[in-house]
């Protein structure tokens, strides 16, 4: 695999995820609705929230688009940092990890 970056600075994430359409999204992974939220980045299609769906708990699977400033404070708060490919020449690669910080790739 190519080299990796940490990146921890919001404008950097930001920056990063619009280079490849990227939006910042929630996913809740708790057996009970809003009380354990997952960080996701969605690219192309997968960004595309279709307003037709039928009404379904939130935690049921899938994941909500949100603002970045409500993203970001889940970020700080759980003290993570994004690890993605280095950019090369000609390429633009999505792959993209959340991990702690204290962990640090």
């Amino acid at each position: 695999m190519a080299d990796t970056i940490t990146l921890t600075d919001h404008d950097a994430i930001r920056s990063w995820a619009a280079g490849r359409a990227g939006f910042p999204a929630i996913v809740d992974i708790s057996p009970e609705a809003g009380t354990q939220p997952m960080l996701r980045l969605v690219f192309g299609q997968h960004a595309y929230q279709d307003q037709d769906q039928p009404e379904r708990p939130v935690n049921a699977g899938g994941y909500e688009l949100v603002e970045w400033d409500e993203w970001f404070k889940l970020f700080d708060e759980e003290q993570l940092a994004l690890v993605v490919a280095a950019d090369e020449p000609g390429r633009r690669e999505e792959f993209h990890e959340l991990i702690r910080r204290d962990r640090k790739a």
